[in-house]
């Protein structure tokens, strides 16, 4: 069966295809949210590369347009609001038929329906260079003033981190070994969760609303995207203030030091510097301690704010404190 190709159906016919049957509308007026009394919009923006930010050798495209949504939601989790308005550009390859697009699209609708978006809109673009994706996204968050940042404030963090970067590992070893012929080994299955970490990572739409519901507004909240470091580090800049993170407290997946060993990656550096983990991360006032403990359980107290002349630091088990420094990108 040929393939259908964007020289074949145009731009517009595309677009209205991708969302056929989808409950969005494709071509409407540009999104525009309406906060309602004593709301607040907040907005985010998040772009992915091929070949900086994913790999088609391995990365399914559904999964890929699922990440893509995930992570521009998270962002306004991290600021307490609700998901409304969903813009999602793609730069397109010419190796690229609208199959493909629209097996992608399927992972961002999924995704949208998901996080409750309200409205969609997509602009499909030529690319050079790759598949280009670029997201952004509003949201509407009660006007509620949060509680000032203070030292003793409690760090806290939404899921085990570490595991994204570590997954990443598995599958470029995997690729490795098919490009030179090798037998494929059974990795791919042994470490499914932390696989699984990096290509399809979720964040439960449900934890900032329950925040609000429950009167537990976190002083600070960012998205840890980068590694862990580059969170606190955020957090501190935010706040004013400095950082202490304990590492025998950072939450790990199951076999992570099992994977650690074989890669002879340490899975703390993994998590402090590693990336696209997709996990919240707040401070909580520690006179709400006993509260959050008993309504957020999911969540892992892994330090707490300090004193600024402490700076942000990593505390070792034997007591060592490592300054904290975030490459990013880089």
């Amino acid at each position: 069966m040929k393939q259908e190709t964007f020289a074949d159906l145009g731009r517009i016919e595309a677009v209205r295809r991708l969302f056929e049957g989808s409950g969005f509308e494709p071509f409407g007026e540009p999104l525009s949210i309406e906060a309602g009394a004593g709301e607040r919009v907040f907005s985010a923006a998040v772009s992915m590369l091929e070949g900086v930010d994913f790999n088609l050798v391995y990365f399914p495209l559904k999964h890929l347009g699922y990440k893509a949504v995930t992570a521009v939601s998270g962002e306004l989790y991290a600021a307490l609001a609700r998901p409304a308005t969903l813009s999602v550009v793609l730069g397109i390859s010419a190796k690229l038929d609208f199959g493909h697009i629209k097996e992608l699209w399927s992972g961002v609708l999924s995704a949208a329906r998901e996080h409750g978006y309200k409205a969609l809109s997509l602009s499909l673009q030529p690319s050079r260079n790759g598949l280009c994706i670029s997201v952004s996204a509003t949201g509407a968050a009660p006007a509620l003033k949060r509680p000032e940042a203070k030292s003793k404030d409690l760090i806290c963090v939404s899921g085990s981190l570490g595991a994204a970067y570590l997954g990443l590992q598995v599958l470029e070893r995997e690729r490795l070994r098919f490009e030179q012929g090798a037998e494929r080994s059974d990795a791919l299955e042994k470490y499914k969760m932390l696989v699984g970490a990096y290509l399809k990572p979720e964040i439960s739409p449900e934890t900032a609303a329950q925040m609000v519901d429950a009167g537990l507004l976190p002083s600070c909240g960012v998205l840890v995207s980068k590694g862990l470091s580059d969170a606190v580090l955020r957090v501190c800049r935010i706040s004013g203030l400095g950082a202490k993170i304990y590492a025998d407290k950072i939450p790990f997946e199951g076999n992570t030091f099992d994977l650690g060993r074989e890669l002879d990656i340490d899975p703390v550096s993994a998590a402090m510097n590693g990336g696209d983990d997709f996990r919240l991360l707040f401070t909580v006032p520690i006179l709400k301690l006993e509260q959050f403990r008993r309504d957020f359980q999911t969540f892992d107290i892994i330090g707490h704010l300090a004193l600024p002349e402490a700076g942000a630091v990593l505390v070792t088990p034997d007591g060592a404190e490592l300054p904290m420094t975030a490459q990013g990108w880089n």
